[in-house]
């Protein structure tokens, strides 16, 4: 039979433009629908806007801290609507280049709400179109919990969005989203609640990061709640809010911010009329390759729920590309030691196994740990400290994971993850020379370790 397009994207996020340029690149004929803006979530709601504003928000710790290198300054005055114009600007932009990174590429591009009639068949603003494979790259949405007031919360998509920044907010989770963002709204002044129903906040990461953390935005002076969940929101006659808590707690806010997980994007996608099965939390069913139990309908990214990351759907969506159309190229994504970053002020990075992770899986473990205070606030009276660790097999010397909190942490564990990726040992962190000073010859000089 001959189709219309030898792959239709349907998802113009990192995932799907990715997969749909390279496609085309190999000689397929490519078309990609999307019904919001190019980019994604990352570019649009997500990773790049949060990132500028999280640099917003430092700055209110870099006037305060210069004064002990001899700045007197002025008093700083905080636009918020300023940051939120520039931030549009940039955003459009890339939505122009992503554009542009598709229509050069030879990919047709769809504009519009695309649904599945059949296995092999979409429609879009009422046209029909044909395709050998289809590949779904929907992305995931932000759920608020179905409570009284609902419709008064906020979640990730609106925040990028607000007219003005709230005089008070409550950050609802403990993901990372809710920790970047409290930190976001607390550095530009905001008097910020972060509300949990756990115990502590970033249940998966080492237990020693998010103690650490805690420990850093407690003296920041962000207010943490833990064992805290919100019954009902209420408007008041003066447009505040009174939250009350499920243990009785009343509070009054300007904003109730939600970031308690994340949804496949799959309404109205028409995946009844195809034999497309969902695991139990809702996501894609695929296998190693990303095929569903449909053979000519794949998923990546965010819809199939593995690790909801954006170079993790830009990587599967090559894989889907070469092994389509360019087999000889080929190479399934490996998911093992991923490196990751929390935006959260300080920073996180993250890279391996925790040690929970470690000593679940049988390892015996050396941890390597280090606290200091950077070199950098030595002249100024902030008493922030920068946390880095090791986690190390004891009886292969391999270094199973790298964690810091920290300044410039995800900068600092990129460079680290290659090595870890490439099986380190400590013995290989010990014998490389330090580039000082820095905080991150840190990780080369720790020689003894502190539990075992």
């Amino acid at each position: 039979m001959a189709y219309d397009f030898d792959l239709y994207v349907i998802g113009a996020g990192s995932g799907g433009v990715r997969s749909a340029r390279f496609a085309a690149g190999f000689g397929a004929k490519v078309a990609v629908a999307e019904s919001r803006y190019l980019g994604g979530t990352c570019v649009n709601v997500g990773c790049v806007p949060k990132k500028l504003l999280v640099y917003g928000a430092h700055f209110a710790e870099d006037f305060e801290q210069s004064a002990g290198f001899g700045w007197t300054l002025g008093k700083a005055d905080f636009d918020w609507a300023t940051l939120i114009a520039n931030k549009d600007r940039e955003i459009n932009r890339l939505n122009g280049i992503y554009r542009n990174l598709l229509v050069n590429s030879g990919v047709t591009l769809h504009e519009g709400h695309a649904k599945l009639i059949d296995p092999h068949q979409v429609e879009i603003n009422g046209q029909r179109y044909t395709a050998k494979h289809i590949l779904i790259a929907t992305g995931g949405w932000p759920q608020i919990p179905d409570i009284p007031g609902r419709e008064h919360a906020i979640s990730s998509n609106e925040a990028f969005f607000l007219k003005e920044l709230p005089k008070r907010i409550l950050v609802v989770g403990g993901g990372y989203i809710a920790v970047e963002f409290a930190g976001i709204f607390h550095g530009l002044g905001a008097d910020t609640k972060l509300l949990y129903r756990g115990e502590l906040f970033l249940r998966g990461f080492d237990g020693a990061v998010r103690k650490h953390l805690q420990e850093e935005l407690t003296k920041r002076g962000l207010d943490l709640q833990f064992n805290a969940d919100i019954e009902r929101i209420e408007k008041q006659a003066d447009g505040s809010l009174k939250v009350t808590l499920k243990d009785g707690r009343e509070l009054a806010t300007d904003c109730v911010f939600y970031a308690t997980g994340r949804r496949p994007m799959l309404d109205n996608l028409g995946l009844e009329n195809t034999a497309v099965k969902l695991d139990k939390r809702g996501f894609i069913e695929v296998d190693e390759q990303y095929q569903s139990a449909e053979p000519s309908i794949l998923a990546i990214g965010d819809v199939i729920g593995r690790v909801q990351l954006t170079p993790v759907a830009l990587a599967e969506g090559m894989a889907v590309a070469r092994r389509l159309f360019k087999p000889e190229q080929y190479r399934p994504v490996d998911y093992n030691m991923i490196p990751t970053a929390v935006f959260s002020l300080p920073n996180i990075g993250t890279v391996g196994l925790t040690e929970e992770q470690a000593r679940e899986a049988g390892h015996k473990v050396q941890i390597f740990e280090s606290r200091f205070r950077p070199m950098k606030l030595t002249l100024t009276e902030c008493q922030e400290r920068t946390l880095m660790k090791l986690v190390v097999d004891a009886d292969t010397d391999k270094v199973l994971g790298c964690h810091m909190v920290g300044p410039d942490a995800g900068e600092i564990v990129q460079g680290l993850a290659i090595a870890l990726k490439a099986g380190a040992t400590k013995r290989d962190f010990d014998e490389t020379i330090g580039v000082h000073p820095t905080a991150a010859e840190e990780f080369v000089t720790m020689r003894t370790p502190v539990a075992g």
